[in-house]
């Protein structure tokens, strides 16, 4: 049997449980092809459904997420970072330790990142190794850890840039660079 002259997989497939001599039929092969859309259509829907229950792959379902988690709904923010507040939330619950403070960061980031904690200063110090310059989404990050920090401890956030050293070891001249045409901020935050 063809399924040339079905617009829908799953109708091409419905019509491979017929018999044969509906081969030729143009009324069941629309007729199944039109059912076969129409199963499409559900279970694209189902599966839509299905992610949203999984803050890695939400979309419409995110304010679901934020309101069980009492996070006021931005919809003018990228969902990426939307995704990224509501994961560090669900990671920053429990006993607060260096490495949950180190997963909620990176959590935002999405990339490598340092924590200190220096007890005798009171301080906790977080460092964005992996990513240059201010992450994006750095606001949003500062709320969670005041709300999971203990409240005796400051927070110190530091950023990492280019370097010279960086610059003089990649060996490039300065035609070179010139040729790369960046701007200062892509400068400060370029990897040789």
């Amino acid at each position: 049997m063809s399924d040339a002259t079905f617009t829908s997989s799953r109708g091409a497939e419905l019509f491979s449980y017929l018999p044969a001599y509906y081969e030729f039929s143009r009324v069941i092969r629309a007729d199944v092809d039109a059912k076969g859309a129409e199963m499409d259509a559900l279970y694209s829907a189902l599966n839509e459904t299905l992610e949203q229950f999984f803050v890695k792959t939400a979309t419409w379902g995110l304010e679901r997420w934020e309101a069980e988690l009492g996070i006021p709904t931005d919809k003018n923010k990228p969902i990426d970072q939307r995704r990224s507040y509501v994961e560090s939330k669900l990671r920053g619950s429990g006993k607060v330790s260096g490495s949950m403070i180190k997963n909620v960061a990176q959590a935002y980031d999405g990339g490598e990142v340092s924590v200190l904690i220096s007890p005798g200063e009171y301080k906790i110090t977080v460092t964005f190794i992996g990513t240059r310059g201010i992450p994006a989404n750095l606001e949003d990050l500062k709320a969670v850890m005041e709300e999971i920090k203990p409240a005796h401890m400051s927070l110190e956030y530091k950023f990492t840039y280019l370097t010279w050293d960086e610059l003089d070891k990649a060996k490039k001249s300065w035609d070179q660079t010139d040729a790369l045409n960046l701007t200062w901020d892509e400068w400060e935050k370029y990897r040789p």
